[in-house]
């Protein structure tokens, strides 16, 4: 009679740093906390070894590239936008004239769900636009925002979604990735959804 060897036992995950697992924590981390410092910079990188170390992931493809010039152009733009659009809201704040608010979709043209994360992030830290809702499945970004009976305010809202997305990906995005973002943008938002029929395909009466 064979008996079977016993099964070695699972080796545990290795606690292991990855760098660009660190740089990209730490960079969101700096992006949850109101852009880059010193202080953030230092305290993110804190943070995401601690994470590592506690928390180790399995070997994953993350899709992820680090480019410096990327980033660097990407920073720069993220405290100018900040400072900038902080003075528009406080100066529409201080104003007294009632400003129609609405929802509007915004498509995406980066289709990894990591590059729709990164620009949501990104979008959400710049004041003036409240981000609602992020459908990865059609990679639609769904903002609040003030103005909204102007179509200039939407047209130049969209374009500025549109350009944070393309310093996102060129910061951090694959080469297929960049390629995406070099295309014109689909100025036609997604529908919304159709609501479903009654149960009996009779239509509802008021």
């Amino acid at each position: 009679m064979r008996t079977s060897a016993p099964k070695a036992p699972a080796r545990p995950r290795a606690r292991r740093l990855d760098p660009p697992l660190i740089a990209w924590l730490t960079v969101i981390w700096m992006l949850l906390w109101s852009g880059p410092t010193w202080g953030n910079l230092f305290s993110g990188i804190v943070v995401a070894v601690v994470l590592c170390l506690v928390f180790p992931l399995p070997t994953v493809e993350l899709a992820l590239r680090l480019r410096p010039f990327g980033i660097v152009r990407l920073t720069g733009y993220l405290a100018y936008d900040m400072v900038v659009s902080s003075i528009t809201v406080t100066r529409q704040a201080l104003s007294r004239r009632w400003r129609p608010a609405a929802v509007i979709a915004v498509r995406l043209r980066c289709r990894t769900d990591l590059m729709i994360a990164a620009t949501a992030v990104a979008v959400s830290c710049v004041p003036g636009g409240a981000l609602v809702e992020v459908n990865g499945s059609s990679a639609t970004l769904y903002l609040h925002i003030d103005d909204a009976d102007d179509s200039r305010v939407v047209d130049r809202t969209r374009r500025d979604v549109w350009r944070l997305e393309a310093l996102v990906v060129r910061a951090f995005g694959t080469r297929e990735e960049i390629d995406r973002v070099a295309a014109d943008p689909d100025p036609v938002p997604p529908p919304p959804p159709a609501s479903p029929a009654p149960p009996d395909g009779k239509e509802s009466r008021p």
